[in-house]
């Protein structure tokens, strides 16, 4: 897969892991602690050198209720993070944006791709911003915005339904000129999905291959992790919960795993590729 000054994204040998560094007051998974830009690099840096493949910056809160951000805060939170990064690490950064604004600005700043969770449905102009790029994008299925997405969680069959809507989001970004080689397809694990709906994803991911796009998977720290154990688990203690959808994950063919613990969900990735090695 290209990516910006001859580099490419090697999907398929095995799979990837994509360091997250949300750079909000408000993150579901951290409480905020990455609000300081040096922090967020700093985090990003440690990311890498345990072994990262990519780091995913975001500035957005995308969590059950969270309301919409300005562009100009989003891009003051990121463009200083994504800038830091790009000039201290050799892994690739990807912008978390719905927005074209913010994705062009990041990608001058030293980004190399796009991860949108609305799959072009927030904000269209985005394709036109990557397609003049020519870089990556991650279309993540999702319905509505993330303050009312649970009012949308009803499904007859989700994965059917799931894939046709991924279907959709892939037409449109191909329409608009964004190579099918680009795309990079994300279930949505936790997005206008119930527990339920999470889990069957989860348990029929194989079935997403028939999209014939790679997959990335990000379980982590998600509330839905926490349905088996009670439900009261807070999202901090959830890392050996996300290491079971980890695992799941990479058994099932993931491309790409998004994670907020890189160093455990390695060691995770490494063993459940090996279990794979072995299967008939």
């Amino acid at each position: 897969m290209p990516l910006p000054g001859g580099a490419s994204l090697v999907l398929g040998d095995r799979t990837l892991v994509m360091g997250v560094v949300n750079v909000t007051p408000d993150s579901f998974s951290d409480g905020g602690r990455l609000f300081d830009p040096a922090s967020a690099i700093a985090a990003g840096v440690r990311m890498a050198e345990e072994g990262a493949d990519l780091i995913d910056v975001g500035g957005e809160s995308t969590r059950p209720g969270a309301e919409p951000l300005d562009e100009q805060e989003e891009r003051r939170r990121v463009l200083p993070v994504i800038e830091g990064l790009a000039g201290r690490v050799r892994i690739p950064v990807s912008v978390d944006t719905y927005k074209a604004s913010t994705a062009a600005a990041a990608l001058e700043a030293g980004a190399s791709l796009v991860n949108d969770i609305s799959g072009l449905r927030y904000e269209p102009a985005l394709a036109d911003v990557v397609a003049r790029r020519g870089v990556p994008i991650v279309l993540m299925h999702t319905r509505g915005r993330s303050r009312r997405m649970y009012e949308q969680a009803s499904y007859h069959d989700v994965i059917a339904e799931v894939l046709d809507e991924l279907r959709e989001s892939m037409a449109f970004a191909t329409t608009a000129g964004i190579t099918a080689e680009c795309i990079i397809l994300d279930p949505g694990l936790g997005f206008a999905k119930d527990a339920v709906h999470s889990y069957e994803v989860l348990a029929r991911l194989d079935e997403f291959a028939e999209l014939g796009r790679p997959l990335l998977v990000g379980p982590s720290r998600k509330s839905f992790l926490a349905r088996p154990l009670g439900g009261s688990v807070p999202p901090s203690d959830r890392d050996w919960a996300t290491a079971a959808a980890v695992a799941s994950a990479v058994l099932a063919g993931a491309h790409i795993v998004r994670v907020h613990a890189v160093r455990e969900m390695l060691q995770v990735v490494h063993v459940a590729e090996e279990i794979r090695r072995y299967h008939s």
